[in-house]
């Protein structure tokens, strides 16, 4: 019987945009599982959207892919949380070189807690290497139309959010 190929994207996804729904399709083309983790840490957590919500909203995106897709949280050690998962590999996104040096980083302090996980950096859609979840909530907060970067449920809570 083979074996289940997961793969973890983590991040804040405060909210997830286009480019992240982009990037899970495409790891879906390697994996057969992706779990999209929010990394919560509540001390350092300044984010317009409660995990809930955001969970919330990633599940409403991907519920057409069915269990190929799983939203989920966690708190503590990102390499921790992979290896409880039954993952062996973290998906990165890469938008620009100044994403490289940081995310570079991450992977080698990674390799060194468990150096049998794996970083796969994967390149932005060029159609989405300029977005951001901050750059998003910015322009929304100062009244500009975000409906090409994110989901029509993002959209719908983001306005909420900003027009009360």
């Amino acid at each position: 019987m083979a074996r289940t190929k997961i793969a973890v994207y983590p991040g804040s996804f405060d909210p997830i945009t286009n480019g992240h729904i982009d990037l899970v399709k495409r790891t879906l083309r390697v994996f057969d599982r992706v779990i999209v983790a929010i990394a919560s840490n509540p001390e350092k957590d300044n984010s317009l959207f409660s995990v809930e919500e955001r969970l919330e909203m990633i599940r409403e995106v991907f519920k057409g892919l069915g269990r190929r897709v799983q939203a989920d949280s966690f708190e503590g050690l990102l390499v921790d949380y992979t290896e409880r998962a039954g993952a062996e590999v973290i998906i990165r996104g890469l938008r620009a070189v100044s994403d490289f040096e940081y995310e570079f980083q991450m992977a080698m302090m990674n390799r060194g807690l468990k150096p049998n996980l794996e970083t796969l950096f994967m390149m932005t859609g060029e159609s989405y290497f300029y977005i951001s979840s901050r750059l998003v909530k910015e322009v929304v907060s100062l009244g500009g139309d975000v409906s090409s970067l994110v989901p029509k449920n993002v959209l719908r809570r983001l306005k909420q959010r900003f027009q009360g």
